[in-house]
């Protein structure tokens, strides 16, 4: 009834499938210095739970409840909107601040995280 090629055709279709969705959810690649030194501001965090990962705001505790596939690009979205506010380049130095616009670091960069900076936060 069912021939070997068809069988195949399947699985090639279903493997090409999976290796796009891993892809395309993917997320953004990040500068390992300035991505940790800027973490412990940042005011989500990845959690897993019984049913998979989930983000959870940890100046409240709330779940934001994004489906598994996506919530690395949430995450990645999320602190982009923060560092959008948070973060200020000046020179080659970074500065976090809080939400009343108060320093509370400085980060030195070399000029290939300068560049990440500038990439993935937008900022100039």
């Amino acid at each position: 009834m069912f021939s070997k090629k068809l069988l195949w055709a399947f699985f090639f279709v279903f493997i090409f499938l999976s290796i796009t969705a891993l892809f395309e959810n993917m997320p953004a690649p990040k500068n390992k210095r300035v991505y940790e030194a800027i973490l412990p501001y940042f005011p989500y965090k990845i959690q897993k739970e019984l049913g998979g990962i989930d983000i959870v705001d940890t100046r409240t505790g709330k779940d934001l409840d994004i489906a598994n596939a996506k919530v690395y690009q949430a995450y990645d979205a999320l602190l982009q909107e923060w560092g959008k506010k948070h973060l200020r380049l000046e020179g080659d130095t970074l500065v976090i601040v809080d939400e009343n616009k108060t320093v509370r670091k400085k980060i030195a960069l070399s000029s290939k995280e300068r560049a990440w900076v500038e990439q993935f936060f937008k900022l100039r």
